[in-house]
């Protein structure tokens, strides 16, 4: 039995954080950072069923084209996904009645519908980017047994040789999205690659105001990283954890973002929101075809 310590249900039956019941969320579920993207995301929806919200947390589940979908925010981070992925999993795959694992374990899909920072001169600012592997800074599944079965070690190798990376630092790790989700999309829309999730929005992501970078030459570096015919596209801060987390728990993951940033070209988009419900729009339309 899991303790009340560790596993903690508010008096309403409730997992702590998001503040939900099991029977609250769908099996499909979309992930954005930005408590008012939840609201965008749901206005498509053709029906609501609820809303509730606790902290940076907010969920609306309802229906578009007849599909129970669910929309919650998380905040920004590796750090607040660490919550969202553990609590959502604990609501379909952990009883809450004996505090004990279910034997038949439940797979949730979710798809992070993001905002990023290009890093390839030819990806502009408007673009579509799919996350195909995550790299993560953040070292949040380092924490968890057995994540070396779900890393890409050889592809870190690789990526230690070609960027300056010094040992006071996390050691990065990779890991690859569900290959269930990335068919859903096709590379006309999207530019298809890595993405680095970043435990920072300046000095993590060589951004440099008062405080020097520790490595200033680190946004030359990492496009010049290729593995697997695959290159950098671009920064944001959560898709690591979310794919790490989802593989070792069993559910499906993919990130989409839109680039607002290239920090190649220095070009930036600051009216990005029509883009960003293009591309909600063309998520929910997959989710029902």
């Amino acid at each position: 039995m899991i303790a009340s310590s560790e596993l903690i249900i508010n008096p309403d039956g409730s997992i702590y954080h998001l503040h939900l019941l099991p029977q609250d969320i769908a099996t499909d579920i979309i992930l954005v950072g930005d408590q008012g993207r939840v609201k965008v995301v749901a206005s498509f929806f053709d029906s609501i069923e609820l809303e509730k919200s606790n902290r940076e947390f907010f969920t609306i589940t309802g229906k578009y084209k007849g599909k129970r979908l669910s929309v919650i925010s998380t905040g920004i981070g590796t750090d607040n996904i660490d919550i969202v992925i553990n609590e959502l999993d604990a609501l379909v795959n952990i009883d809450f009645e004996t505090r004990e694992i279910k034997k038949d374990k439940q797979s949730l899909n979710f798809i992070r519908i993001g905002t990023s920072g290009g890093l390839q001169e030819g990806i502009n600012a408007g673009d579509f980017v799919l996350s195909e592997s995550a790299i993560g800074f953040d070292s949040v599944i380092n924490y968890y047994k057995n994540s070396d079965s779900v890393t890409d070690n050889n592809a870190v190798e690789e990526f230690l040789n070609v960027v300056e990376w010094s040992d006071i630092l996390p050691r990065p790790y990779i890991v690859d999205a569900s290959n269930k989700l990335i068919n859903l999309f096709n590379k006309e829309d999207f530019h298809f690659g890595y993405t680095i999730s970043s435990p920072g929005f300046y000095g993590p992501q060589g951004r440099i105001l008062r405080l020097d970078n520790f490595n200033t030459e680190i946004n030359n570096q990492i496009p010049k990283f290729s593995y697997a015919n695959k290159k950098i596209n671009n920064y944001e801060m959560e898709c690591s954890a979310i794919y790490g987390l989802s593989a070792l728990l069993g559910h499906n993951a993919l990130t989409v973002c839109v680039i607002i940033a290239n920090r190649v070209n220095k070009s930036f988009i600051n009216d990005y929101k029509p883009v960003v419900k293009g591309l909600i729009k063309k998520v929910l339309d997959k989710l029902v075809e």
